[in-house]
């Protein structure tokens, strides 16, 4: 994982595997470097905190600001990429206590991967995706699966009367880990979207399921997720609470592979990095989505609290008064796990939640700005929803068209 070179690191020594990386990890986030650590009786370098800041993932996509992000996340997957079939690395051979599986927090179900991708390719369906994954024994670990393109490829297997095959990697340029975050639509490799956006990428045959792995990943599994099943969880979700324990396929390791001269990644559960991940690529969404509604977009920021997932400040520029309105629906439909929106004008900054709150005291009325829908498809990993459903609520914080100079901010010169 080479972008670690990019964006400079801080060595933290050698670290238990039971809390001690959360601790490094929370402490560190939203510094301007990485982290990196040994991880006890771990093969390899660690690291933490690669992306848990929009800086970092500009310096990942190689452009200069989040629009030119945005619109170049979005066009890496308008367009079949290009992988670049090179020799196999040298590997070692391991087990999976070889691999960083850390326990984060004091109710964790066991301990945990977290930057782990899972590749697979079935009947012509190649797909790429992150999962968690909880260490079980020296050969199998539960993987979390939510109904999505893993979970359909897993039914088919089983309808077959077949185990899975897949590949797990570990320890990849944050491009690959952006592009697998992404949702693009069933039967596009997000591993070709990753080639898109590096300008290609270099990619070799697993030892076994000849899966297309990076070039320079940092440890791979070559195994079967199985028909059995296996407690899973508690687990620290994006929002910071524990998700609930429950029955969740069981991956048989066949093979466990170690690249020493690459390095793994670790995830916090709960962290910047997280909200990032899963925020980022929706963040997109969001942008494309507004773009077509209003005349200018300026920003999105999916917040850090809210997990990256459920809380969106969006700063527009407005034709009419009604504009903002529509960004607020825009948004909702992109990204339907939103549960509130906050649309602002240029002058704020989006990212500054003071600078949001004055916007809201000073540009919003509750009887003309408030946009309300009720029993909407929402977030399972909003605790407050009931079945699924939930109230979304968007706020137009903008200035009247024709506001005067009472809805400026003042300024010192």
């Amino acid at each position: 994982m080479r972008f670690i070179d990019e964006v400079g690191s801080e060595y933290c020594g050698k670290l238990s595997r039971d809390f001690e990386v959360s601790k490094i990890l929370k402490s560190k986030q939203g510094s301007k470097t990485a982290q990196t650590f040994h991880v006890e009786n771990v093969m390899q370098i660690s690291s933490g905190n690669v992306v848990d800041s929009k800086e970092k993932v500009l310096k990942a996509l190689h452009v200069n600001n989040v629009e030119e992000a945005y619109n170049k996340l979005l066009d890496s997957f308008s367009k079949k990429g290009e992988l670049k079939f090179v020799g196999e690395p040298k590997l070692k051979e391991g087990s999976l206590k070889d691999l960083p599986f850390v326990k984060f927090y004091e109710k964790d179900g066991g301990y945990y991967l977290t930057s782990s991708i899972i590749i697979s390719c079935y009947e012509g369906i190649c797909n790429a995706s992150i999962h968690r994954i909880m260490l079980l024994n020296e050969k199998e670990a539960a993987v979390r699966i939510v109904p999505r393109h893993l979970y359909y490829l897993y039914n088919e297997a089983l309808k077959h009367g077949e185990m899975l095959p897949v590949t797990v990697i570990i320890g990849v340029h944050p491009a690959i880990v952006l592009a697998s975050s992404h949702s693009p639509p069933l039967g596009y490799f997000e591993l070709e979207a990753a080639s898109n956006i590096l300008g290609s990428l270099e990619v070799y045959n697993s030892p076994i399921h000849k899966n297309p792995i990076p070039y320079g990943t940092g440890a791979i599994i070559e195994g079967f997720i199985s028909e059995k099943m296996a407690d899973e969880g508690p687990f620290v979700e994006a929002m910071g609470g524990y998700d609930k324990v429950r029955k969740q396929p069981i991956l048989i390791a066949n093979k466990v592979y170690v690249n020493p001269d690459e390095t793994s990644h670790i995830i916090l559960p709960g962290g910047y990095e997280h909200a990032v991940l899963m925020g980022f690529p929706r963040e997109a969404s969001i942008y494309n989505a507004v773009s077509k509604v209003v005349p200018k977009v300026h920003g999105v920021n999916l917040t850090y609290n809210s997990g990256g997932w459920l809380h969106a400040i969006i700063s527009i520029e407005k034709n009419h008064d009604g504009d903002a309105k529509n960004a607020i629906l825009a948004a909702f439909s992109a990204h339907p796990s939103l549960k509130h929106v906050v649309v602002v004008d240029p002058d704020i900054n989006i990212y500054d939640i003071n600078d949001v709150e004055w916007a809201i005291a000073t540009r919003f009325q509750a009887d003309k700005n408030l946009v309300i829908v009720n029993n909407a498809r929402g977030s399972t990993l909003d605790p407050s929803a009931k079945d699924g459903l939930t109230s979304k609520m968007g706020i137009d914080a903008t200035k009247p068209i024709n506001g005067g100079i009472e809805f400026e901010r003042a300024k010192i010169p």
